[in-house]
């Protein structure tokens, strides 16, 4: 099954039943108004919304029924009650923390690194990065999330995999020049770390078929700025915490409310010519590779396309598509 929420309404928007060919889509606000309250009653709306889903299949919908691509759509989540990020590519981390002349530490090998992030709102997919200085370093970052229902504390990976309820994509803004001195006061992120993106539509793991396996999804993540492909890493390689790992890492000691969005990070293969999937790595590549970095950080103007692909080269989320602007108050008001 497959979800979005059709940009009307109320700050959580209006749920949509969408087609799995992403195709077209129909209004589900007669079985419950959107997906952050389908999520906190799922066992109550489940079997209608498949159903639903099956006639929308079947040709049996007669009324509400739209192209998706027509349907002016907000982050297939645009809010949450909570959003903890991971990093389960250790890749990255060790790339990413070599540029600033950090090691990474033996236990990251056994202990996941994870961070509150925002999620009072999410942007939506075509909805702009609005950054306030490009001297901020303005990046990208391609990642996997799953939503979950409600996790008890101290929940077993077992647990914390039945918990999964619907798999999205995302892209984490991140804002580079400004995270060394974060991470210097030993508090974590907040000026650094921006609202994040979703994609447009969310997907149960059973309509993911093989490619959903050992809490992993196994598929491409293409990134690529200016229609330049930047990357294409295979998110199931190399990701050494599952979700089940990084939902119990989360719910060690205090348990998750239901709609939580918990993140993969940023998704990286050891095979470097599989790309990168934020631009902080790339640059780290060039400056092994070629002694300089080449490859600017995001400008005003820049477009950033983000899109996970099945074997046949379908779409399996939607695109998160986004031009990079520069903040406007006025907007904003």
């Amino acid at each position: 099954m497959k979800l979005s929420t059709l940009d009307e309404g109320g700050p959580d928007g209006v749920l949509l039943v969408v087609s799995s060919d992403l195709g077209h889509a129909v209004r589900a606000d007669d079985i419950v108004p959107s997906l952050r309250e389908a999520v906190e009653s799922w066992d109550g709306c489940r079997e209608a919304l498949e159903e639903r889903a099956r006639a929308l299949a079947e040709g049996r919908v007669r009324t509400r029924v739209f192209p998706l691509e027509s349907l002016p759509l907000r982050a297939c989540l645009p809010r949450a009650f909570q959003f903890v990020d991971g990093s389960a590519y250790l890749a990255h981390v060790e790339r990413v923390r070599r540029a600033r002349g950090a090691e990474m530490p033996p236990s990251f090998l056994v202990d996941p690194l994870m961070y509150q992030a925002v999620s009072d709102a999410f942007l939506a997919p075509r909805a702009p990065i609005a950054a306030f200085d490009e001297a901020h370093g303005i990046d990208f970052e391609a990642e996997v999330g799953v939503i979950t229902a409600g996790v008890p504390a101290g929940a077993s990976r077992a647990q914390a995999l039945q918990a999964i309820r619907l798999v999205t994509i995302l892209n984490d803004v991140s804002l580079r020049e400004l995270i060394p001195a974060e991470l210097a006061k030993g508090f974590g992120f907040l000026q650094s770390k921006p609202l994040s993106a979703l994609a447009p539509v969310a997907v149960t793991p059973d309509e993911l078929g093989p490619h959903w396996r050992e809490a992993r999804l196994h598929l491409p993540l293409v990134s690529q700025v200016n229609g330049e492909t930047i990357g294409r890493p295979d998110a199931g390689t190399d990701m050494q915490f599952g979700f089940d790992e990084l939902i119990a890492h989360a719910a060690r000691t205090r348990p998750l409310g239901p709609g939580t969005l918990v993140g993969s990070g940023t998704v990286a293969n050891r095979d470097a010519a599989r790309g990168c999937s934020c631009l902080a790595e790339r640059r780290v590549l060039e400056l092994l590779q070629d002694g300089r970095v080449r490859t600017p950080f995001l400008r005003f103007g820049d477009r950033v396309r983000i899109e996970m692909t099945d074997p046949e080269g379908r779409s399996v989320f939607g695109a998160i598509d986004q031009k990079v602007v520069r903040f406007d108050p006025s907007a904003a008001a």
